[in-house]
């Protein structure tokens, strides 16, 4: 006689076989439409998922693997020590691309301009934008990490190497979203109608739908900021972490991985808080390839992003790595840090003459 965990295992295995939705399924689904662009769409979004796949492989064995782990003993255009990580995971994107025919460029963190496909740009009208390890000082440590993406129309001549037409608002992507890897390795994306979470069975070799039309709860109880900056902030950040270390109902949660962070935020509600200093006040988050995407994310689940002063997908970028602070989550815990911001900004203009 079969055991409960035998049948419930039975039960599952045969509802997945009978019910399960790929993402390449879902992409058609949402786009209700097989046209020559919604096949490109969900054409690019399988590539994603097979480089999320083969980045997620490497992060499961990098303990096992001589020359995984550790610093490369470079700096990027960001002035940032290279994690091999990284480069192993840039390298995936731009193979996995390469000879796709989809995308003719594509622009991360770890290259100072976009990277070029000439023999993609006839037919592959788009760019892919992507952080293709947010979080690397987590790898060695065995921590969550994530990658993040976003697509745009290319809308410039096929080689212009400045790429002036991605300098534009974040209300230009078509789709966006992360690739969370950790206990299980989660891809979360949107093509501005809603937000749809897939989780990867290694078994099948495919990214299957476990959550659609994601809502994130209009509050929440976490507060995700590093506190280890707290005296190199504005005044008004501080007075916000004041606040909620005098009041019930708040706990801090901070990991360190952007995506994982926002992950919990999207599921249970919160704010994650990532401000400018008051000597960098532009921050450190860039804008393009990591707060825009997730803002388009967390938008479409019903919440809000902002830089604390604007919307961050109305913000329009006057260079390729521009940074910007960012304040998101649900719509309720975002304002209240804009409260905080804007009452700041009261007294500083009452007191000028």
């Amino acid at each position: 006689m079969a055991s409960a965990t035998e049948f419930e295992t039975h039960e599952y295995e045969y509802a997945l076989d009978r019910d399960c939705t790929t993402l390449s399924r879902h992409v058609l689904q949402q786009l209700q439409s097989f046209s020559p662009q919604a096949q490109d769409i969900s054409a690019i979004m399988n590539r994603l998922a097979l480089a999320g796949k083969l980045i997620a492989r490497r992060l499961s064995r990098a303990g096992l693997m001589e020359n995984a782990l550790g610093f490369t003993g470079e700096v990027n255009v960001q002035g940032e020590s290279v994690k091999k990580m990284d480069v192993y995971a840039n390298e995936v994107f731009i193979s996995v691309f390469k000879q796709s025919g989809l995308v003719c460029r594509l622009a991360s963190e770890e290259m100072e301009k976009p990277y070029y496909i000439p023999e993609n740009c006839p037919i592959g009208r788009y760019t892919l934008l992507y952080d293709p390890i947010d979080g690397s000082s987590n790898v060695d440590i065995n921590l969550n990490v994530g990658s993040i993406f976003s697509i745009r129309q290319q809308e410039g001549d096929d080689l212009d190497r400045e790429a002036r037409d991605l300098l534009q608002n974040g209300r230009k992507q078509i789709a966006a979203g992360y690739i969370l890897y950790g206990p299980s390795t989660i891809l979360v994306y949107s093509l501005g109608q809603g937000v749809h979470s897939f989780i990867l069975d290694p078994s099948l070799g495919e990214f299957i739908l476990v959550q659609e039309n994601i809502k994130v709860p209009t509050s929440g109880p976490v507060y995700s900021v590093n506190e280890g900056n707290f005296w190199q902030w504005e005044d008004s950040i501080r007075d916000y972490v004041r606040y909620v270390h005098r009041h019930e109902g708040y706990t801090a949660r901070y990991s360190g991985a952007l995506v994982g962070d926002i992950h919990r935020i999207l599921l249970q509600g919160g704010v994650f808080i990532y401000p400018g200093t008051v000597k960098k006040p532009e921050g450190k988050l860039r804008l393009l390839y990591e707060t825009a995407p997730l803002g388009f994310l967390i938008e479409q689940a019903g919440g809000k992003a902002s830089t604390g002063t604007q919307n961050l997908l109305d913000c329009v970028p006057t260079k390729l790595h521009e940074r910007t602070p960012l304040i998101i989550g649900s719509a309720e815990n975002v304002e209240l840090v804009e409260s905080f911001i804007q009452d700041r900004a009261r007294e500083a203009a009452a007191q000028t003459p």
